[in-house]
């Protein structure tokens, strides 16, 4: 009986036809061969990589990497630099700028005018009263000698007086003032060491004269000579 059976189970497998690589499959097209727990039946040449559902679980395929980035094959390209806009002063352009020793313009330790220093801004006036003026800007210094605070408030005060006389002899009134007191002597270490820092000694006062001083800076074009004759022409005046 036994032999029987073989030779039935032999046949059925020889009459089987290989429809899928790696399983045994019914000659009449019906699926693969199962084992009567359900399981499909291998061939001898069966791998893993030929599994088919619902006979075995597929395999998934592995992720592909991603792509290598691709080489650069020119120079890198720089940044390009953010361009700032150009600023002018408001003021324009610089005319003239003159320091005019305050020994000139005043008596020591004070704040009023002499004939000698209006003279001198007479002269600056002169120069600059056919320029189309923006501003004019005086600065007041003083020496060292005295206190921090008295010296602050006479530069103040005499670049005042610079401002007040020069505002009738110039056509702008657009002129600003600042005292910058001791804090910016010109004469550095050369009067060290000349004895008491007092107005009485007059070799150290003699000394530190270039740092009593007041500046002033004008702001402004010059016209033309052609145009102003030109102008002059137009409105009937004569040339001076």
């Amino acid at each position: 009986m036994k032999k029987t059976l073989l030779a039935a189970a032999l046949a059925a497998f020889g009459t089987a036809a290989l429809a899928e690589p790696g399983y045994v499959t019914q000659s009449a097209g019906t699926g693969p061969v199962t084992t009567p727990f359900g399981l499909c039946v291998h061939s001898g040449t069966w791998t893993p990589d030929q599994a088919v559902t619902p006979c075995d679980a597929v395999p998934r395929a592995a992720a592909a990497p991603p792509p290598a980035p691709v080489a650069q094959t020119g120079p890198a390209r720089a940044p390009e630099a953010e361009t700032l806009p150009q600023t002018e002063s408001p003021r324009g352009p610089v005319l003239e700028k003159v320091s005019l020793s305050t020994d000139v313009l005043f008596d020591f330790g004070k704040a009023e005018l002499k004939d000698a220093g209006k003279e001198k801004l007479d002269e600056l006036a002169g120069r600059i009263q056919d320029a189309n003026l923006e501003a004019i800007v005086a600065t007041g210094h003083a020496d060292r000698i005295g206190k921090d605070d008295a010296n602050q408030k006479l530069s103040e005060a005499r670049a005042k007086a610079v401002k007040d006389y020069l505002g009738s002899k110039v056509a702008t009134q657009n002129i600003e003032v600042a005292g910058k007191g001791e804090a910016e002597p010109v004469t550095g270490a050369a009067c060290e060491r000349l004895g008491p820092e007092q107005r009485k000694n007059r070799k150290l006062v003699e000394c530190l004269q270039p740092d009593r001083r007041v500046e002033i800076e004008v702001f402004g074009t010059r016209t033309a000579a052609g145009d102003r004759q030109g102008g002059a022409a137009g409105a009937g005046a004569t040339a001076r």
